[in-house]
């Protein structure tokens, strides 16, 4: 005896033809024609040369003698390999390199905590005022760095902390705007009953953070830790600010010095410039392929709730 759930489902679809819906179902499960994702791809390659190209020009300038740097033409030619050891032993690259890994990982990190810290708060704690709150918060993005850079300056000038590359990297201690709202975006993401158990269960509110909110947000971390760190490492004007010292300089500083030194107004040996270019570039590069996948998840996951 079959049920009537059992011969509903064994119906036929009125207006269903057999056969048909298995021949349309890759057409609906594309979206789209073909010739419309044939186009889509061809449009993404053709900016992806587009954007290329001034980075490939650069490598190919650099790999060229000064009087060919300005050459027309894409080919590095004639070959010049001996550009990048000039540049390495011209200036003290490795010194420079080092300084910006140690205040990149460090502004990096500190932003990244601090900012989950915040974020967690406003994603998981009810109080009145909340919501003007992260209002205030979002609204100091409003101001440009140019209103509390002498301020600033003037607190770490006081401390007797100027010339040293702790300004560069301890004022993301306390957090980011930005990254408040990231990270506060992913958050509510999540389902709020995976809180609620742990805290039945006996869970203190750091360990809601550490234990569950963290490695769930990973994603979005890495997300924050690679934007600030980037942000760091091309960061030219709090260097020009704070360090005196060239032992203290981080890449773009010194980038500064190589290009004063070799560059406008100096010996003209842009293949020296334009070496010490390619080599602070790189590592962004690689740093980004390997982070690509929690980097893409990340941005995707974000903004899913607001």
């Amino acid at each position: 005896m079959t049920t009537a759930v059992e011969r509903s489902a064994a119906a036929p679809v009125p207006g269903l033809v057999p056969g048909r819906s298995a021949a349309r179902r890759p057409r609906a499960e594309s979206g789209r024609p073909l010739w419309h994702r044939v186009l889509f791809m061809v449009a993404l390659v053709g900016a992806a040369v587009i954007f290329m190209l001034p980075f490939v020009w650069l490598i190919s300038a650099s790999l060229r003698p000064r009087e060919y740097v300005f050459a027309p033409g894409f080919l590095p030619i004639p070959f010049e390999p001996d550009n990048y050891a000039e540049a390495w032993q011209a200036v003290p690259l490795l010194t420079w390199f080092t300084n910006s890994v140690v205040v990149g990982v460090a502004a990096a990190a500190a932003v990244t905590l601090s900012s989950a810290w915040v974020a967690f708060g406003f994603a998981y704690f009810r109080f009145p005022g909340r919501n003007l709150l992260f209002g205030l918060v979002l609204a100091t993005m409003m101001l440009p760095f140019a209103v509390t850079m002498i301020p600033t300056y003037l607190i770490w000038s006081n401390l007797g902390l100027t010339d040293t590359q702790v300004p560069l990297w301890a004022g993301n201690l306390f957090g980011s705007a930005f990254y408040i709202f990231l990270l506060r975006q992913f958050l509510l993401s999540l389902p709020r009953e995976y809180f609620e158990a742990a805290r039945m269960d006996g869970a203190s509110y750091p360990q809601l953070f550490w234990k569950l909110a963290f490695p769930l947000i990973r994603p979005a971390l890495l997300v924050a830790f690679v934007f600030e760190f980037k942000a760091s490492w091309t960061d030219l004007l709090k260097p020009l600010i704070y360090l005196r010292d060239e032992q203290l300089y981080t890449l773009p500083r010194g980038l500064k010095v190589v290009l004063d030194r070799f560059g406008y107004g100096g010996e003209q040996q842009w293949e020296i410039v334009l070496a010490g270019s390619v080599l602070a570039t790189i590592p962004m590069i690689i740093l980004f392929f390997l982070a690509q996948r929690h980097f893409v998840e990340g941005i995707a996951t974000t903004g899913r709730k607001g």
